[in-house]
């Protein structure tokens, strides 16, 4: 049964492994086309069309870039965008350099907690430019703090813990349009990640939809059937795309498998034709 995978992390953003790596487990996974979308950074792509070249697999360039909604973060998917586009790249840039900013602060919080760590020691994990909070968390696995990249996160990381500390964003309307100028289809990841007041989605999606969305990531792998019969019907109300994908990263989400999630992910292969079809009309 062939699939598509369409949201996979590499060692160049917060994913474990390098993307041949990725490539190979989605072949043995029967999937016959996935998308990297490492998080404000593209410079996985030519290894991994390289590997997916090699196995037979569609490369689909793509990111992953968070905005801030409230004081929540929304995260925009880009597919088929020009991944090389100047313009693109500077502003993937700024993303990086408030990570940069950020992640010093984190780790000083981090040492008057009075936990040994350096950002020196994040970055070496990290072996990229894009360096975030899972790397940190690696480290924090790495060093017995924790045992979990969860628990890094539910004790020390996200929103409201000791630790943490708010990252510069785009709004999500200007995170769409970076991605609409360099070509690509815009599309929202994880809608249940979404903290949209109760009720409120679906107004939110419009919105988003009025900035240029194209499309919803329906199949997720912590999608409940329920969530995904809901964001289906969504994408149908507003006539938006259907997409879907594992969202792999590896160690820190252990529990995620390449094309299958947790076990139940099936993103249809036939979802691949409208994209393409859509991302036709933008060159």
């Amino acid at each position: 049964m062939s699939r598509i995978d369409l949201h996979l992390h590499t060692t160049h953003s917060d994913g474990s492994l390098p993307p041949a790596d990725v490539v190979r487990l989605a072949h043995e996974a029967h999937v016959t086309a996935l998308a990297i979308t490492d998080h404000d950074i593209t410079t996985g792509i030519p290894e991994a069309i390289a590997a997916g070249q090699a196995l037979g697999i569609e490369i689909i360039p793509g990111i992953e870039i968070s905005s801030r909604y409230g004081e929540s973060e929304l995260h925009v998917l880009g597919y088929f965008l020009d991944w090389q586009d100047p313009e693109l790249s500077a502003r993937l840039a700024t993303l990086r350099e408030s990570r940069h900013r950020r992640n010093p602060q984190i780790i000083e919080r981090l040492q008057s907690l009075g936990i040994d760590i350096t950002y020196d020691e994040v970055r070496a994990v990290a072996g990229s430019d894009s360096v975030g909070r899972p790397h940190i968390a690696r480290v924090l696995m790495n060093k017995k703090v924790v045992t979990s990249a969860k628990e890094a996160f539910d004790r020390f990381l996200a929103n409201g813990r000791p630790a943490y500390v708010p990252r510069d964003l785009p709004e999500p309307a200007d995170a769409i349009q970076w991605i609409k100028a360099a070509h690509g289809l815009a599309v929202l990841a994880h809608p249940t990640w979404v903290k949209a007041p109760e009720g409120t989605l679906t107004n939110l999606v419009r919105q988003l939809k009025a900035a240029g969305l194209d499309g919803v990531e329906v199949h997720y792998s912590t999608h409940t059937p329920r969530q995904t019969r809901e964001y289906l019907s969504l994408a149908k109300q507003i006539d938006l795309l259907v997409t879907g994908g594992s969202d792999f990263h590896g160690v820190t989400k252990p529990d995620i498998e390449v094309g299958i999630g947790k076990g139940g992910l099936h993103v249809p292969d036939h979802l691949l034709a409208k994209l393409k079809d859509a991302a036709s009309r933008l060159q």
